[in-house]
């Protein structure tokens, strides 16, 4: 009953409710589907086949479902990539030798440094 192109309905999970097709047969337990659900692996057991059957290959992309489902005129799921955010400043210790009585003295500073300006290694000034 099960077989590529085979429209079905989720029963079980987040996606319940909303149609789906049948893109490729995983194993005797496991389909990947596609349509008004996400595209993932799926339990057999939680699909409800109707009597519908869409014309696809087998492993078809999100585009060929989705020119199908609106043939159908239902809609598939769009997902669209997160905007990529700008990384925060990494603060990083600076040390600063001063000369004080013939003895060296650690003073720490921070300072924000961009990774892509930081120098590799500091090298340490000895005083005479």
């Amino acid at each position: 009953m099960i077989e590529v192109g085979r429209l079905c309905v989720k029963i079980a999970g987040r996606d319940a409710g909303l149609k789906c097709v049948v893109v490729e047969i995983l194993d005797n337990n496991y389909a990947l589907i596609d349509g008004e659900t996400r595209r993932r692996k799926c339990n057999i057991m939680h699909l409800e086949p109707l009597k519908e059957v869409i014309k696809i290959k087998k492993g078809a992309s999100h585009e060929d479902v989705k020119a199908e489902f609106k043939k159908l005129k239902l809609e598939a799921r769009e997902t669209k990539p997160k905007e990529e955010k700008k990384k925060p400043l990494k603060v990083r210790k600076k040390k600063i030798y001063e000369e004080k009585s013939g003895k060296e003295k650690k003073v720490k500073e921070e300072k924000k440094v961009d990774k892509k300006d930081a120098p590799k290694k500091e090298t340490k000034e000895k005083s005479k």
